[in-house]
């Protein structure tokens, strides 16, 4: 057990107090998020809205995120990333608080898309700050570092949230959102303050940058990346419905079992991408590892209606998750030292963007139409076309040693 736990604190050394710093953020921000898990069943019981219109507010909700991804990026740039990271955390808290009090279907859709804009503004900020925080060889586990201060506030942020409806109904959830989203902007102020901090990888500003549309191989691998989040946002908008029609479980249950996804990256994450770096495996081939193991979890709940299923899948996906994420993360940072970050970062989020306008709606649409069982066929179908797409990427680098 010793050996273990040593094991796990030395996969943290090395991380400059700027990153722990913007974890802590991080962390403060997303242990308030408990609206998403919740939202597919907000809108559903509290608001009565059918699948189809859920659907399409959750289209205005991707459409929001990729509106403010490319704006952030746009912004990171010309202000820096302090002032986007800053500006977006009040504007959310002031979003949530306002939010509560629409009912109407065209005022969601409005509110959604104006709310997501102005809180994702920040996802490219959040990792120019995070490349400017890290030496390069750390840059990997910063972003993992990252992640599980998001999940740690994931697995805390359900769980809570269950609680909270069962208590104080689904409003007390934008109270609580929009409080810490003022609390992280606080801790920012007084943790950050571009006069306080140290830089340790300065931007180096090229004559003639790369535009990241240009950039062939990185746009094959961002739609890839759409294309997996496209699959893996069903674990938080179709999926919630999922338990609670099927398998009949309770708010508390789903959030208890959501926190779990959270719980598993929290005491595993790390240790796993330290192991996998010290396998010198390229980023590419552990990005395509992860979709596999994400696929493969869909399946799994066709064949059968054992209880249990509900786990295992969702530690298979969550495993997924743990590879996949940090190194395409990582793989892009990387990627954006050929021309500006934000402009590099804000593509990249905004590919995510995508899958939340695409993912959240098909598949509220495709279950409406089929049943879920023909939509998590569909979702494993998905996962192959990205397979094959992050296959292409990884022998086209094979030829770029440096991004390989």
């Amino acid at each position: 057990m010793r050996r273990l736990i040593t094991a796990y604190t030395r996969s943290f050394r090395g991380l400059s107090s700027e990153v722990w710093w913007l974890a802590l953020i991080t962390l403060v921000n997303r242990a308030g998020a408990m609206v998403i898990p919740f939202l597919s069943l907000y809108l559903t019981e509290d608001l009565s809205f059918s699948l189809s219109q859920v659907g399409w507010i959750m289209t205005c909700f991707g459409l929001g995120s990729f509106f403010g991804s490319w704006l952030g990026g746009k912004l990171s740039d010309l202000i820096g990333y302090y002032k986007v990271i800053l500006y977006s955390l009040a504007g959310t808290a002031i979003g949530f608080f306002c939010l509560q009090h629409i009912d109407s279907f065209i005022g969601i859709c409005v509110g959604f898309f104006c709310l997501i804009a102005v809180a994702d503004t920040s996802r490219p900020a959040f990792f120019v700050a995070l490349s400017a925080y890290s030496k390069p060889e750390n840059k990997t586990r910063s972003l993992t570092l990252i992640r599980l201060a998001i999940n740690l506030g994931f697995s805390a942020g359900p769980a809570l949230g269950g609680l909270i409806i069962a208590g104080l109904g689904y409003y007390g959830l934008f109270w609580i959102d929009g409080i810490t989203c003022l609390a992280a902007a606080l801790v920012l102020i007084k943790t950050l303050n571009p006069k306080k901090v140290r830089i340790t990888d300065v931007e180096e500003i090229l004559r003639n940058p790369l535009a990241p549309h240009r950039d062939f191989t990185y746009v094959v691998f961002l739609i890839a990346l759409a294309l997996f989040g496209f699959v893996f946002v069903q674990y938080f908008s179709t999926m919630p419905l999922y338990y609670k029609e099927i398998h009949g479980l309770t708010e508390q249950q789903i959030g208890l079992l959501l926190g779990f996804n959270g719980l598993l990256i929290f005491l595993f994450e790390m240790p796993l991408i330290t192991f996998m770096e010290a396998k010198k495996w390229s980023p590419a081939s552990n990005v395509v590892l992860g979709i596999i193991f994400v696929g493969l979890s869909f399946p799994l709940y066709v064949f059968t209606d054992w209880g249990g299923i509900l786990i295992v899948g969702m530690a298979l996906a969550t495993l997924g998750e743990m590879i996949a994420f940090p190194f395409g993360n990582a793989f892009a940072l990387r990627r954006s030292k050929l021309g500006r970050q934000g402009a590099y970062m804000g593509l990249y989020s905004m590919s995510f963007s995508l899958a939340h306008i695409f993912g959240h709606n098909s598949g509220m649409q495709l279950v409406a139409a089929t049943g879920y069982n023909t939509t998590w066929l569909i979702m494993f179908g998905v996962s192959i076309l990205a397979f094959i797409l992050l296959f292409y990427v990884r022998n086209r680098l094979k030829k770029e040693p440096l991004f390989s």
